[in-house]
C-alpha cells in the first residue's frame, strides 16, 4: 500500500478514547470522521448512561482552550546532541535528559512512550505570587480564529487571548498551563502507573479537581503529607508553615497490586511477635517489674509531668500500650521498649498474664503512610545541602531531597522501570534514580525535561555566575540540571568504584565475582543522552488542498544535514521508537538509509534505480532485514523514484512473503 503524510507539522497526541469509540461505534461518526453525539446517545438506554447535565466539576476561564492545547500540532522538531550523546559512555544509554517547554515534548513523546511510563513525579510552579510563575503562551491565535477552534463566543474568546498573552499567575493561566501537560503526562503512564504531584497550599484544592477531571476521582490515591522544612520560621503569628502535599493518583487503580511503605512491618514502630524475646536482656517476671517512679523520675516515654501509672499495660494490634487513664495515652515499640530497659529503667506493669513480645522473624509489608516519616525523607534544607556539596556552592533554591524521590520509588516491588520528571529542576530526580540504583542494583531509567529559562542574574548571582563562567555555556536552568546529573553521577561511580576495589581485595569466590559484575553494570547506567527541540522551519506549510511535485511551496536547498537528522529522529518518535534506540544505517548501492523496528526511512537525495535493486535484493536475502514499510523523504526523492519504489513495492513478490507498505512523507 502507498500513501502521502504530512507528518511534520501534524505530529499530535494520539487520542485513544476517540479510537475505541471509533472502532465499537463506527456508526456513530460521519462520513468526515466526526463524532455525532446525539446519534450516540441514541444507542444507549437511560439504565446503561445517565447523561444528566448537572454534575460537579472544575471550570475556569480558558479551559476550552487548555484542551485545545493538549490536542494542538507540535510546532518543533527533535534534535540531539550529537557531541554529548556520541561519547563512548552515553552511546548505549537509557536516560534522557531534553532542553525544551515540556507541553512539546510530551506530544513528541506520546507514541514512543505510550504507556511505557511506571512513575512520573513533577514539581509544577506553586503559583505562591513570588516563585516567578506566569502564564506564556507563543501560540497567536485572532479572536474569530480562536472562535471557531474551541467554540466560544467572541467575548470569551478576548478574555482567554488577554490572559494567555499578558503573563497572567491567575488561578485559571495556572489551571491553563497545567491541565494539557497533566493530560499528556496521563497517556504515557503504564495502566498500573503512578503520578505523583509536589504542591503547596495555593493551589492544592485546585489541582485535586483537576487531577480528579484528568486522571479520574476513583484513581485518587492520597494527599501525602511532607514536613518540607524541619525549621518553619516565625514570621506569621497563626501557623508556622512546614508541610507540604504530594498528591498521588493512579492511572488504573484496579490494576495495581499494592504500594509498599515498609517491607519489615515497622509503619513507623517496630513490628511485634510473641516469645521471642532475649531473656538476657529483658527479664521480665511475673507480671511486675520494679520500678522506683515514686522519687519522680520517669523513663523517656512517660515524661510528662503529672502523669502517673495508673491502668494496666496491656499488649493490642502489636503494640506495646500504656494507659494513663484519661490523662493520655503514649505507644511503646519493641525498639524503644529495649532501648529504656537496657539503661535499666524499671516500669511498672500492672496486668495478670504479660508476655513479652519483640520484632517478628518474619518480614510484614505495610502500604505508605500518609504522612511521610521524617527518619526517611529529608527537608528542603537537605536538598539544598546535596546541590552545594557537589556543585561547592548554593546554585539552586529550594531543590526537592533525593530521599523524598528514593522514598517514592520505594512504593514499587520493581527495580527497572521509567521515571518521568517534566519540571525537572536541579535535576534531583535523575540524581535519585542513580543513587538508587547504585543501592539496591536495579535498572531503573529517567526521563527528564527542562525548559532552558535564563536565570536572573540579580537573584541567583551565584548560578549566573557559574554557569556563565565556569561552564562557559548560557546561564540557563537546563545547565544546572544537565551538570548536576553530571557530577552526580561521577560521585556515585567513585563510590562504586571504591565497593569494587574491597570486593577485589577479598578472596574471590561466586558471590563476590557475581557483586562486582552487578556494580559495573550500575556504573554504566549513570549516563544519560541529550535531546532538544528546535523549531519546524519557517516557511514549512501546506497551504494547497493538495500536494503537487510542481509547487515550491518550500526551498529544499535550505535544508542541512543537521535538518535533515531532526527530521529523521522526529519521524521515528512519532513512529513509535525510542529516542535512546539508534537506527541503523543500511547500504544501498552507494545510497544510505536508516532502519529500525521494521522501518526503512529513506530521507537523502540520490536514490537511484540502482538503490531500488539493492533494496528489493536485501529484502530477499538479509534474514535480519524484513521493512513493514518504507518511508521516503518526498522532497529527496524525484519523482520518477517515488514511482518506481511505489510500483516494485505493490508488484514485487519477495521470498520472504512480507507487505510492505511504502509511505511518502513531507
Amino acid at each position: 500500500m502507498s500513501n502521502e503524510q504530512k507528518i511534520t507539522t501534524d505530529i499530535k497526541v494520539p487520542n485513544k478514547d476517540l479510537e475505541a469509540l471509533r472502532l465499537n461505534f463506527p456508526h456513530c461518526f460521519d462520513k468526515d470522521g466526526n463524532f455525532q453525539l446525539e446519534k450516540f446517545k441514541a444507542n444507549l438506554t437511560e439504565k446503561e448512561i445517565n447523561f444528566s447535565t448537572e454534575s460537579y466539576g472544575l471550570d475556569w476561564l480558558g479551559k476550552s482552550y487548555a484542551r485545545l492545547l493538549a490536542s494542538d500540532p507540535a510546532t518543533t522538531l527533535l534534535k540531539a546532541d550529537e557531541t554529548h550523546n556520541s561519547k563512548p559512555e552515553n552511546a548505549n544509554s537509557e536516560n534522557l535528559l531534553i532542553k525544551s517547554d515540556n507541553l512539546e515534548v510530551l506530544k513528541h513523546l506520546a507514541n514512543a512512550y505510550y504507556e511505557q511510563v511506571k512513575m512520573i513525579y513533577i514539581d509544577p510552579p506553586y503559583n505562591t505570587g513570588s516563585d516567578g510563575f506566569v502564564y506564556e503562551d507563543d501560540r497567536k491565535f485572532t479572536v474569530k480564529e480562536l472562535q471557531n477552534l474551541i467554540g466560544v463566543d467572541a467575548e470569551k474568546a478576548k478574555r482567554i487571548l488577554s490572559f494567555t498573552q499578558s503573563k497572567s499567575n491567575s488561578h485559571s493561566a495556572w489551571l491553563t498551563f497545567l491541565y494539557p501537560r497533566l493530560y499528556i503526562a496521563k497517556q504515557l503512564l503504564k495502566e498500573d502507573g503512578v503520578i505523583f504531584i509536589s504542591i503547596d497550599d495555593n493551589e492544592v484544592s485546585q489541582l485535586r479537581l483537576l487531577m480528579d477531571e484528568i486522571f479520574g476521582e476513583q484513581n485518587f490515591i492520597s494527599s501525602y503529607v511532607w514536613e518540607s522544612t524541619f525549621r518553619p520560621d516565625n514570621s506569621s503569628k497563626i501557623y508556622r508553615k512546614n508541610a507540604e502535599n504530594v498528591l498521588c493518583y493512579a492511572k488504573v487503580i484496579g490494576k495495581i497490586d499494592r504500594l509498599i511503605g515498609s517491607k519489615d512491618g515497622s509503619d513507623g514502630l517496630p513490628s511485634l511477635t510473641k516469645n521471642s524475646m532475649n531473656e538476657g536482656v529483658l527479664n521480665f517476671k511475673a507480671n511486675i517489674v520494679e520500678t522506683h517512679l515514686e522519687n519522680g523520675t520517669y523513663p523517656k516515654g512517660l515524661k510528662s509531668s503529672g502523669y502517673e501509672l495508673l491502668n494496666d499495660v496491656e499488649v493490642k494490634d502489636g503494640r506495646i500500650i500504656n494507659d494513663f487513664g484519661l490523662k493520655g495515652r503514649m505507644i511503646w515499640g519493641q525498639t524503644y521498649l529495649e532501648e529504656e530497659l537496657s539503661k535499666d529503667t524499671r516500669i511498672i506493669i500492672k496486668t495478670d498474664g504479660f508476655v513479652p513480645y519483640t520484632k517478628k522473624v518474619e518480614t510484614s509489608i505495610l502500604a505508605p503512610n500518609t504522612i511521610i516519616p521524617n527518619d526517611k525523607v529529608a527537608d528542603v534544607l537537605q536538598g539544598r545541602a546535596e546541590v552545594t556539596s557537589l556543585f561547592g556552592k548554593a546554585v539552586f533554591d529550594y531543590p526537592k531531597p533525593t530521599t523524598l524521590i528514593k522514598y517514592l520509588c520505594s512504593y514499587f516491588e520493581a527495580n527497572n522501570y521509567v521515571v518521568l520528571d517534566f519540571f525537572a529542576g536541579s535535576g534531583t530526580s535523575g540524581d535519585a534514580v542513580m543513587q538508587l540504583n547504585a543501592e539496591d542494583g536495579g535498572c531503573r531509567k529517567f526521563i527528564l525535561v527542562q525548559l532552558p529559562e535564563e536565570i536572573d542574574a540579580n537573584k541567583n548571582k551565584t548560578a549566573y555566575s557559574f554557569v556563565k563562567n565556569e561552564l562557559k555555556a548560557e546561564p540557563t536552568i537546563f545547565e544546572i540540571t544537565k551538570e548536576r546529573l553530571l557530577r552526580a553521577a561521577r560521585k556515585i561511580n567513585a563510590g562504586l568504584d571504591e565497593k569494587i576495589t574491597k570486593l577485589k581485595a577479598e578472596l574471590p569466590t561466586e558471590e563476590t565475582q557475581a557483586e562486582i559484575k552487578k556494580l559495573e553494570n550500575c556504573k554504566t547506567q549513570n549516563t544519560f543522552k541529550i535531546f532538544e527541540t528546535s523549531p519546524i522551519w519557517e516557511d514549512y506549510n501546506f497551504e494547497a488542498e493538495q500536494f503537487d511535485s510542481s509547487q515550491t511551496l518550500f526551498d529544499v536547498g535550505k535544508l542541512s544535514e543537521d535538518d535533515i537528522k531532526a527530521l529523521l529522529i522526529t519521524w521515528k518518535t512519532y513512529d513509535g521508537i525510542a529516542l535512546t534506540e539508534d537506527l541503523e544505517s543500511v547500504d544501498l548501492s552507494g545510497y544510505t538509509a536508516s532502519y529500525g523496528n521494521g522501518r526503512l526511512y529513506l530521507m537523502n537525495k540520490g536514490f537511484t534505480t540502482e538503490s531500488l535493486k539493492a533494496l528489493l535484493e536485501k529484502i530477499d536475502t538479509d534474514k535480519h532485514f524484513e521493512p513493514k514499510s518504507i518511508i521516503a523523504f518526498g522532497y529527496h526523492l524525484e519523482s520518477k523514484s517515488l514511482r518506481e519504489i511505489s510500483e516494485n513495492v505493490k508488484t514485487y513478490n519477495n521470498k520472504k512473503k512480507s507487505d510492505i507498505d511504502f509511505i511518502t512523507r513531507y
